[in-house]
């Protein structure tokens, strides 16, 4: 169980979307790629993203935050925490780990900048509401997942 919301530098800018790289790993996905899948996510899902901030940290930081806030004592590719349970607006910090995230897209022989922006949509789905602890939670998250990369691919 999540104790507190970790601090953050600029909670709630005036900008809808802030990224941060703290990981030391070059991201391979543009800004204006996660904007554009996250206007999509809004269309339809009908919610609005009032402000997301997504960091990129390393293995070391993404355990510490596991530890610290969800009693986790393992490495994960996401973190998303929502400071607000209105679907009306939406905020909240997505945590991604950038090792990691290039481990996965070795391991499942993805492109690289589709694992990036893949982990992405799966957190800004979580703030839209879903989860994934049951089997059939995760079958929903990887259906949406698909379709909003897919729209996102066909938008470009």
């Amino acid at each position: 169980m999540m104790k507190t919301f970790p601090d953050t530098a600029d909670l709630f800018p005036d900008e809808p979307f802030t990224m941060h790289n703290q990981s030391g790993i070059k991201i391979p996905v543009g800004e204006s790629s996660f904007r554009n899948l996250m206007q999509i996510v809004e269309t339809h899902e009908k919610i609005r993203f009032r402000s997301i901030e997504l960091v990129y940290v390393d293995e070391k930081e993404i355990l510490r935050i596991n530890r610290e806030y969800l009693d986790h004592d393992y490495i994960t590719d996401i973190i998303t925490f929502s400071y607000d349970e209105s679907s009306e607006n939406l905020e909240g910090t997505i945590f991604c780990c950038a090792p990691r995230i290039l481990e996965q897209s070795i391991e499942f022989g993805t492109d690289t900048a589709d694992e990036f922006l893949r982990v992405f949509v799966h957190g800004l789905i979580h703030l839209a509401g879903y989860n994934d602890k049951t089997d059939a939670e995760k079958s929903t998250m990887t259906r949406l997942e698909n379709r909003y990369l897919e729209l996102l691919e066909n938008d470009s």
